[in-house]
């Protein structure tokens, strides 16, 4: 049987892949509860698409495969503490087997990006007890690393299915093979001896919503992560 573990969850408008950089700005008195729980802990939570078709007591519902992300540093933004600024690395990925919601439900007309409600949600948090969490955990098992790195024919073969994507994308424009080959330089995905980092690199770099990354990191194996970025490279 696999083993599974509780972690809190941080929804977000982006898919993470394992062993790529992700800072973060926290402002919000949920997350903020999140960071100070992880730093008390391992330092790791999880990162998962929002999943638009569903909610969690009124809050962002998670997408059901995520990616470990730990904290390698966190700072205040402001002296008053209200802005905490931590930056992580993605580690494996997980798949979420039962979700914990948070002890809070949205409030109503519930603001973000202001001061007022931010400070609704801590007063609710007050009143049921600063030991509860506001944010969400997950019940969740760990998904094995695919270990194979692609060959250089098949990632030449991906490389050419995205120029023809982006300048496809460009038109009427015209786009320069060259310049984006330099763009793959930047990005240093210019190397004889890609690994399946380079996959998830260059997938991000030809997709223009997150929800178009999200089947790669389900893929269980390379060539199932080749054919979805296949898919997602492809001019349609």
């Amino acid at each position: 049987m696999t083993e599974t573990k509780i972690i809190p969850i941080f929804p977000l408008d982006l898919v993470l892949f394992p062993r790529q950089e992700l800072p973060l700005r926290i402002f919000e008195p949920r997350y903020k509860q999140l960071v100070d729980d992880c730093m008390l802990g391992d330092g790791q939570f999880g990162v998962c698409l929002i999943d638009e078709q569903n909610s969690v007591n009124g809050w962002n519902s998670p997408k059901l495969v995520g990616t470990i992300a730990k904290i390698s540093k966190c700072e205040d933004v402001e002296l008053d503490g209200l802005q905490l600024h931590i930056e992580t690395m993605g580690r494996n990925s997980f798949k979420i087997k039962k979700i914990i919601p948070p002890a809070i439900s949205q409030p109503t007309n519930y603001d973000p990006l202001s001061v007022e409600g931010h400070q609704e949600v801590s007063k609710i948090h007050e009143e049921i007890g600063t030991q509860e969490k506001m944010y969400i955990q997950a019940e969740v098992e760990m998904i094995p690393e695919i270990d194979e790195n692609i060959s250089l024919v098949r990632w030449k073969a991906l490389i050419e299915l995205w120029k023809k994507k982006i300048i496809h994308q460009a038109l009427p424009q015209i786009v320069d093979s060259h310049a984006l080959d330099h763009v793959l330089e930047q990005y240093y995905l210019n190397s004889d001896s890609p690994t399946i980092d380079y996959i998830y690199s260059l997938s991000a770099l030809g997709a223009k919503d997150p929800n178009e990354l999200q089947p790669l990191l389900e893929a269980l194996t390379i060539d199932d992560l080749i054919d979805k970025t296949k898919e997602l490279l492809t001019v349609k």
